[in-house]
């Protein structure tokens, strides 16, 4: 099958992201042992103002002594605006982490302001140039604006996350259960993240207590192009990796799909009926691009 001009390129498998307070020593301790595929040590919304400097010297700290088992490392730094990015950035940054969550990005000068830095603390600490790569959170009307010029800023972005309660704030409403109000928002992002073969990762589900309907989320973003989300409890992050993969009725749909396809293709025929519904070009790539994103996850789980 020929499907010169539909790849989407290598992606990271990151279906779940799991936040871990960066003041929580114990929480930081037990991370490693999640099953994410990525961890984020936060020192952001989780870390009360007057805790931030001591939350930077534990993850600092605490980074080079965090056994790997697969999954990426990334922290979450305190934003640009702040004022605390440049000091967040000098504890953090070493061989030892994978990326940084960027958050409230706002502009393509921002991102490229944070590229240049990372540049210089990369080549002064040893780091191999661009290993530091970035998930900036999309979760300000401005950001929103700005969605296609920030995830094209950079060539160390590789995903693009949409935050809905800062986004809600931002609009000056209130989330919902539903959270119909984030609609168009997590429409755009991912969106956006797909037409620039960026990772498009959905906003957390506050309620972690309610793992039904943590999946009914799930499964809403995953079937408007979402590849991943973000955990605020260790109980979610199953719920998460599940939804965001492969079903056995998905799997053996697509392979009838692709095989069907060929024996079209062989025969020099661009359609086929399967079971009664027409197969052709764009429905044998949808196919072929799950089994590719199964392979992604098996590869992650070996």
């Amino acid at each position: 099958m020929d499907i010169k001009g539909y790849e989407r390129g290598d992606q990271p498998i990151l279906r779940s992201l799991m936040f871990v307070p960066g003041i929580r020593e114990k929480f930081i301790e037990k991370a490693p042992s999640i099953p994410a595929d990525l961890i984020c040590l936060d020192l952001e919304d989780s870390v009360p103002a007057a805790e931030k400097g001591a939350a930077r010297k534990l993850v600092g700290n605490s980074i080079p002594n965090m056994e790997r088992l697969g999954y990426k490392l990334y922290v979450r730094v305190n934003g640009y605006n702040t004022g605390l990015m440049e000091d967040d950035l000098d504890a953090v940054i070493s061989k030892n982490i994978d990326g940084l969550s960027i958050p409230k990005a706002d502009s393509a000068d921002t991102m490229k302001k944070i590229d240049a830095y990372l540049s210089f603390l990369e080549k002064t600490r040893g780091i191999p140039e661009g290993q530091i790569k970035l998930i900036p959170w999309i979760e300000l009307a401005i950001g929103l604006s700005n969605v296609e010029e920030i995830i094209r800023s950079t060539p160390r972005i590789i995903g693009a996350s949409f935050g809905g309660e800062d986004f809600a704030t931002d609009m000056g409403v209130q989330r919902t259960r539903d959270s119909k109000e984030l609609e168009y928002g997590r429409f755009a992002v991912a969106t956006a993240c797909i037409a620039y073969n960026v990772l498009p990762i959905d906003t957390p589900e506050p309620d972690y207590t309610d793992l039904d309907h943590l999946e009914k989320d799930a499964g809403f973003a995953r079937s408007i192009g979402y590849k991943g989300k973000y955990c605020i409890h260790p109980a979610q992050v199953e719920v998460v990796n599940r939804l965001f993969m492969p079903t056995p009725e998905e799997i053996e749909h697509a392979k009838k799909v692709v095989d069907a396809y060929n024996d079209a293709e062989k025969q020099g025929l661009g359609a086929v009926a399967l079971d009664g519904v027409m197969v052709d070009r764009p429905i044998v790539v949808r196919a072929w691009r799950l089994l590719e994103w199964l392979k992604g996850i098996e590869g992650r789980e070996d």
